[in-house]
């Protein structure tokens, strides 16, 4: 019942791993040598890696909020459900899915016009701040980024949550004294990772207008860029 999830566990952490370095190394670099700049090629090469692994995050944790209600709900079937075939065309559909998301928010930015150098209101290249930067018109790019970063988002989470509502009726039902608590503990560590990546995304990207800020932004992207992938071998040791 283990190796699915050591599989997925295991491309979770290599995600963790790039999305923590496509961010962070280009920021400690400029804090050694106090030169706060970024050429446009690696601002873009930034922006993709950031895209990608950020949706890879939320894909995989669908792809194990399924693997866990396979588990549990139909545990006899487990084997032939989870099959290696099918979790490693899981695992290809995420990655190719997450791909091509980040390559067409890429490729909508080189299409845009930036007059001036500006300055990035942010620690990493991230689509918004680097839109604000545009004098051309990004009104694709937005309903772009509202669409297919709504989708990425929001639609891995509901998978999430069918998922754990079909878990916990099936909890609900067992009768055996300590089942239901060895049942829940199974996928105790995931939904805490759960709640603390999407708690913070939803903080970032959800929230209105009115009580946004540029430090709140950074505040929130520091969280799911460096301290949830530090907390994710801990949670699931």
């Amino acid at each position: 019942l283990h190796q699915p999830m050591f599989n997925f566990l295991a491309n979770l952490s290599l995600v963790d791993m790039g999305l923590t370095s496509s961010t962070v190394t280009k920021m400690l670099v400029n804090v050694q040598t106090r030169r706060h700049t970024i050429s446009y090629a690696g601002c873009l090469t930034q922006m993709y890696f950031f895209l990608m692994f950020g949706d890879l995050d939320s894909f995989f944790l669908a792809v194990m909020a399924y693997d866990r209600y396979v588990a549990i709900c139909r545990p006899l079937h487990y084997s032939t459900v989870m099959s290696p075939h099918v979790c490693t065309l899981l695992l290809t559909l995420c990655w190719v899915l997450t791909n091509a998301i980040a390559l067409t928010h890429t490729i909508l930015v080189t299409q845009l016009s930036f007059c001036i150098t500006g300055e990035i209101a942010h620690f990493f290249c991230d689509i918004t701040p680097v839109l604000k930067l545009s004098c051309s018109d990004t009104h694709i790019n937005n309903l772009v980024d509202y669409a297919m970063g709504g989708t990425a988002l929001i639609v891995p989470f509901i998978c999430i949550v069918i998922s754990y509502i079909h878990i916990v009726v099936a909890i609900l039902r067992v009768r055996t004294p300590g089942g239901a608590g060895k049942a829940f503990s199974t996928c105790s560590s995931h939904l805490c990772v759960v709640c603390v990546f999407y708690g913070t995304l939803f903080t970032a990207y959800l929230r209105p207008h009115s009580v946004a800020s540029e430090e709140m932004d950074i505040a929130t992207a520091a969280v799911y860029t460096v301290v949830i992938p530090m907390l994710n071998p801990v949670i699931y040791r």
